[in-house]
């Protein structure tokens, strides 16, 4: 097979995403990018939000600028940003509810009419097709039928092991039940999330524990390649802390599926002295149930990326202590700023870290676990700042250039080139 050809297909533009089309085209394998909207500020088509009222236009351009797609190998990106355009101002102006529909009513709609204009209009000729989750269905079918290879992405474990840690959880804290996540999905959406997945020739997951949910319902090991993520070397770099506080950092959104409330409970035991807890994300917990912790920790709601270095610098150690996660990024953000991590095996932990080296794994739910490596850190500066040093060379070794070597030499290989 000369010259082969590949298409790969995003709603919107993630680092992961990014680096994978970047990894075709520089493998000479890449034929396009198939997204809803491919933002570029100086088209004159985007020039129109000039007319669009003040607030309303940089809520409008904070949602387009995750649609950044920077084309520098010189590859086509086709769009359809119709359905996109529409789900965003619904959602930004509220007259989503007033019109029957949720947001995720509207995100699944996206999806869907993407993954039809891709198979209806988007593989004839092609070798492979290169999609993520909820994006597949009916691409794989149409290209089943025209013999095109089918590699599948999924970034999150599958949805069955996440719908069961998150039911026993709601079980065990139905206090907190209505914040959590993917309980249960719509009949219609876990019937794509099967069909994705059967037809799939080979998929691709950053992490172990992706991999587990996909062994766990039967998919062969063969048919699975685990190429962790790459660390934002360049863009978070190591910086002098400036005070001798004890400072345990978190950072994403603050909900139960991050296992926050395992978190809040250990600090709150262990009564630390010159110690500070600071979440960095939004509260997804009911009204007043996080505010009842108020008094031991410090918490900033909304931080734009490129600040992230400085909250990173001044923490002592990253808690991450989520119950389920298909790639934490935020671990090797923490890494690339010299700050170990104290995370779980449901985070692509054990991928991308040695237990007691660049920091520490946990088990899931285990408070006694996480006060216990909590207390270490904080009795063991001199140790902990060599975990920091080791967690930076580990994040240069895991870098996105690794990612792309490693993705582009596996569809190669089967693509048989």
């Amino acid at each position: 097979m000369s010259n082969p050809s590949i298409s790969l297909v995003h709603q919107i533009n993630p680092s992961n995403a990014q680096n994978a089309a970047l990894a075709f085209a520089e493998a000479n394998l890449l034929k396009e990018v198939i997204t809803p909207i491919a933002y570029d500020p100086n088209a004159p088509v985007w020039r129109s939000l000039n007319w669009v009222p003040k607030k309303l236009k940089l809520s409008i351009n904070n949602e387009l600028s995750r649609r950044t797609w920077v084309s520098s190998q010189g590859f086509s990106i086709q769009n359809y940003p119709l359905q996109e355009i529409i789900r965003i101002l619904l959602s930004r102006t509220r007259l989503a509810p007033r019109l029957g529909f949720s947001y995720g009513d509207l995100v699944h709609w996206v999806y869907l009419c993407l993954d039809r204009q891709v198979a209806k209009h988007h593989i004839q000729g092609l070798n492979a097709i290169y999609t993520y989750e909820d994006l597949a269905a009916t691409t794989f079918q149409e290209a089943k039928q025209q013999g095109i290879l089918c590699l599948y992405d999924l970034p999150i474990p599958f949805y069955r092991m996440t719908s069961n840690i998150m039911r026993q959880e709601a079980e065990n804290f139905p206090e907190i039940a209505p914040a959590i996540e993917s309980i249960q999905e719509p009949a219609w959406k876990i019937e794509r999330k099967e069909q994705e997945v059967k037809l799939a020739d080979h998929i691709f997951v950053a992490s172990s524990v992706t991999k587990n949910s996909l062994l766990e319902i039967g998919v062969e090991p063969e048919k699975i390649s685990v190429i962790p993520y790459g660390g934002p070397i360049d863009y978070f770099q190591p910086q002098p802390k400036t005070d001798d506080c004890f400072r345990a950092l978190f950072v994403g959104r603050v909900s139960p599926r991050k296992g926050v409330h395992y978190l809040l409970q250990a600090w709150q035991e262990l009564r630390l002295y010159n110690a500070e807890l600071v979440f960095v994300g939004t509260n997804m917990f009911p009204a007043g149930w996080f505010e009842q912790y108020q008094d031991i920790y410090r918490h900033v709601p909304s931080v734009p990326h490129p600040l992230l270095n400085q909250y990173y610098s001044s923490a002592s150690v990253l808690v991450f202590p989520s119950l389920v996660e298909g790639f934490g990024l935020v671990l090797l953000e923490a890494m690339a700023c010299g700050i170990p991590v104290i995370t779980t095996p449901n985070t692509a932990g054990p991928d991308i870290l040695t237990d007691g080296v660049e920091g520490f794994i946990v088990p899931i739910r285990d408070v006694e676990a996480l006060k216990e490596k909590l207390e270490w850190c904080h009795t063991h500066p001199v140790e902990l700042a060599e975990m920091g040093r080791a967690a930076r060379r580990k994040a240069e070794q895991l870098n996105w250039g690794l990612y792309r070597q490693r993705l582009a030499t596996q569809v190669r290989s089967l693509l048989k080139v």
